[in-house]
């Protein structure tokens, strides 16, 4: 999940907006108590090409290891328009027992320690401070890759409900779960879609040390752990 998108540390005015007055006022509001929010930040920036779409799935399986009542804002930064692939969700799906008992329980970080070579090749990797390459993925069996779905017609047809979006406008938010399915499709237009996702929490619960700190690890190899399946 984590990509060369960062927003830069320094961005100011970006961080106010995200984590400072109105969105900061809203979650104490909304939540009821202090809240607190990861210092990872999702800055996406997506190309009218054909690769600008993203696969149906649900946040907590990039950032399970904290409290389960963690809430995603994505914040459109400009008009987006349903042409240009904004965000869609899964109606009810964050109401789905079957969905959060199985696939909303893996972690993108955890693999198959006991099957092959995973548990060697990632202490290969940790030992070099090194991410895997193409090759070693391939090679290890994850709990899950991330997505619950390859499109969202199989997603829909598996779960029910329909796709719902909008045509977002600048000065919207919209506040999802960490069980709402949810994709993007294609930017069909000639313009950049430029928006951010960012996560908030009471800040009595525990936190998913993957996104805090200075320089928070992310999915990367510091955050692979081994299990037995």
């Amino acid at each position: 999940m984590r990509s060369a998108q960062d927003v830069p540390l320094d961005n100011g005015p970006l961080l106010e907006l995200l984590y400072g007055g109105r969105m900061i006022e809203f979650y104490q509001f909304f939540l009821g108590g202090p809240v607190r929010h990861y210092n990872y930040t999702w800055f996406r920036a997506k190309t009218p090409t054909q690769n600008s779409a993203s696969e149906p799935h649900c946040d907590i399986v990039y950032m399970g290891r904290g409290t389960p009542d963690l809430y995603t804002s994505w914040t459109p930064l400009g008009d987006i328009p349903q042409q240009m692939g904004g965000l869609l969700v899964l109606e009810k799906s964050h109401l789905n027992a079957e969905l959060k008992r199985t696939y909303g329980r893996t972690d993108v970080d955890i693999y198959c320690e006991n099957e092959g070579e995973a548990a060697a090749i990632v202490a290969r990797a940790k030992a070099a401070n090194r991410e895997l390459t193409p090759q070693e993925r391939t090679a290890i069996r994850w709990t899950t890759l991330g997505a619950y779905a390859a499109d969202p017609v199989a997603a829909r047809d598996a779960l029910g409900g329909r796709w719902l979006t909008a045509d977002y406008q600048m000065g919207d938010l919209l506040v999802f779960t960490m069980f709402t399915l949810h994709c993007s499709h294609t930017n069909q237009t000639d313009r950049l879609r430029i928006s951010t996702d960012t996560r908030y929490q009471l800040a009595s619960e525990p936190i998913d040390p993957r996104w805090i700190g200075a320089e928070p690890p992310g999915n990367d190899i510091r955050a692979k752990r081994g299990t037995i399946c």
